[in-house]
């Protein structure tokens, strides 16, 4: 494998792990354990946590080490505010080029969310929702749309993983498919509310203080990862 190829791996790895709350926020990510995890030198671990920091993943500053973001409060608030607007854009631009061929990689997505969360994957399923509503912006055809979109949807599963508390999966399985139907029938009106109301039950969701994990051990959460990324 190349260098340039195991930088990629510990990037989509680091990033994989933080959206799956894996790695939780303010967990250290020092360069020198995770050059030797991924065997890469510390220059490419650099540009990897480099492309995490621009988009809100992690926190590097003038720390010596960078460690997974942890958002306040006030940002959570500022970054729903946001979220709702961009969401209404990309219904809105979806639905107006709406084309019958998005409908069943669409479904095929929502049916992942649904399978990981009956084999008890909850993480993997909250990280699956949100590439769900990725996914949404870039069928709008907006690419800058799309990367604030986002950036904004893994700055909410880090605000998940700091005050969220617990909920069934079936609920977005449910409202992401009801979303589909109205996408589908090019109904902007109703598929506006229902992603209007979709964002109320997350941000309820998000904004409710809960106790912090345990820490974990960098090296074993980051292997579990390398290989699901070198499998794809």
């Amino acid at each position: 494998m190349r260098l340039s190829q195991k930088a990629d791996v510990a990037y989509l790895a680091l990033r994989q792990a933080i959206m799956e709350q894996a790695l939780t926020p303010a967990t250290k990510l020092p360069e020198d354990p995770l050059a030797e995890q991924f065997q890469i030198s510390r220059t490419l671990v650099r540009a990897a946590l480099a492309r995490l920091a621009s988009e809100g993943l992690i926190e590097m500053g003038n720390k010596r080490t960078a460690t997974v973001a942890q958002p306040s409060l006030d940002e959570a608030r500022a970054v729903f505010e946001v979220r709702r607007c961009l969401e209404a854009e990309v219904v809105r631009l979806v639905c107006q080029r709406w084309q019958p061929a998005w409908r069943a990689p669409l479904e095929a997505h929502v049916s992942q969310e649904q399978a990981a969360a009956a084999a008890g994957q909850a993480n993997v399923s909250i990280r699956l929702a949100g590439e769900f509503h990725t996914l949404l912006g870039e069928l709008s055809g907006n690419p800058l749309l799309t990367r604030y979109l986002s950036e904004v949807t893994t700055r909410c599963s880090l605000i998940l993983a700091v005050y969220g508390r617990p909920h069934s999966s079936d609920c977005a399985v449910n409202e992401h498919r009801q979303l589909i139907d109205a996408l589908a029938r090019q109904d902007a009106a109703e598929a506006t509310r229902l992603m209007a109301s979709h964002l109320e039950g997350i941000e309820q969701r998000a904004l409710l203080p809960r106790g912090r994990r345990d820490e974990q051990d960098l090296g074993s959460i980051l292997s579990q990862y390398t290989r699901s990324v070198e499998s794809r």
